[in-house]
């Protein structure tokens, strides 16, 4: 079997503590080169991982390496630039989620992809657990029912991350935009991907550039990046063509217990991930909650390993082009409703 080149743009903390980690495992993949702005970090990432090339531009890797694809790991802002790059160039795509740091950008992402004709994946790993595996594949099967109501929330009582997320030029946004859209597409995926057509939502700056001691945070390898101009939480309703509901609550700093869940609600059954739990009822007509024993392996392993798969079999990925927009759009409708202080239509 032929090995399959990568190149990675982006040598940060996503890159080096989750995919290259996940491409070191693989025998049939091999890593051809690294591009960062900051050359020295590619090149100490591109030594510490056994990668032959580092490079500072996305068009220089492209002009001296012959890859099959490019994995974006940048910040959200550079993820359009280096995504009309790979598609100019014919080559397949991962993008680190969200797919933008705007709509605009995403749109514009989805049409030059389109007319490249290039295969692209939105790496949202929450979708590749097998916990969540296993309950989309219920939900398909129609064991829950008509799923009609879903609640998700990522919250952090103190846990802003340090470095450019807090710097919406190059985020987009804060919480929402970087670990709401896990548990809202995560969520989204859950209930059948219905269509959603409006939002009611609301973000907050309470907290600020907080001085909490004894608290861990996230730092990107650019922590000197001083703005801070991001909300840090939001919360809100989602509504969708079909009737359905999505209510969210996400932060990274909020006066309130960490919390992290998905739920979902049909007609025939409900459930909760982590650990996974389906509440129904039996035969005899008593209410039942149910434990599926499932397998737990790396979400970002599966996830690369669900693209190499869609690579060589040609199969559409469990996370396209089409749902990636889609998030982008209730990420969008989110900010609109916050900054109008109403309901908008997505």
């Amino acid at each position: 079997m032929d090995k399959i080149r990568v190149g990675i743009i982006g040598a940060g903390n996503i890159a080096q503590s989750a995919h290259l980690p996940a491409y070191a495992k693989r025998d049939d993949v091999e890593v051809a080169a690294l591009a960062d702005w900051n050359l020295e970090r590619a090149q100490d990432a591109a030594q510490k991982f056994g990668v032959p090339h580092a490079y500072t531009t996305v068009e220089e890797l492209l002009e001296h390496e012959d890859v099959d694809y490019i994995d974006i790991c940048v910040w959200n802002r550079s993820h359009c630039d280096v995504a009309l790059a790979a598609a100019k160039a014919g080559k397949a795509i991962l993008c680190e989620k969200p797919m933008a740091d705007t709509l605009e950008h995403a749109l514009i992402m989805k049409d030059a992809i389109e007319k490249a004709g290039v295969p692209f994946m939105l790496a949202v790993p929450t979708r590749y657990g097998e916990e969540a595996q296993l309950l989309a594949q219920m939900v398909e099967k129609g064991k829950l029912g008509e799923i009609y109501y879903a609640k998700t929330a990522n919250v952090r009582r103190r846990g802003t991350p340090i470095g450019w997320f807090t710097d919406s030029s190059k985020s987009g946004g804060g919480p929402v935009i970087d670990i709401g859209v896990h548990c809202i597409d995560r969520t989204w995926y859950l209930m059948g991907r219905p269509k959603p057509v409006r939002v009611s939502a609301m973000t907050a700056s309470a907290i600020g550039n907080f001085k909490t001691k004894g608290v861990s945070r996230w730092e990107a390898l650019d922590s000197d990046v001083t703005a801070f101009d991001t909300e840090d939480s939001a919360a809100g309703a989602i509504h969708f063509e079909n009737g359905a509901v999505m209510l969210f609550e996400v932060s990274w700093a909020l006066n309130a217990p960490n919390q992290g869940y998905t739920q979902i609600c049909g007609t025939k059954a409900g459930a909760t991930l982590e650990p996974l739990t389906i509440y129904g009822e039996n035969e005899e007509g008593y209410l039942t909650d149910n434990k599926p024993t499932v397998g737990k392996s790396g979400i970002f392993d599966n996830e690369i390993d669900h693209f190499i798969h869609c690579l060589r079999t040609g199969e559409t990925p469990i996370s396209p082009l089409e749902d990636g927009v889609t998030v982008q759009r209730m990420l969008d409708g989110i900010y609109r409703s916050a900054r109008l202080r109403r309901e908008v239509e997505i």
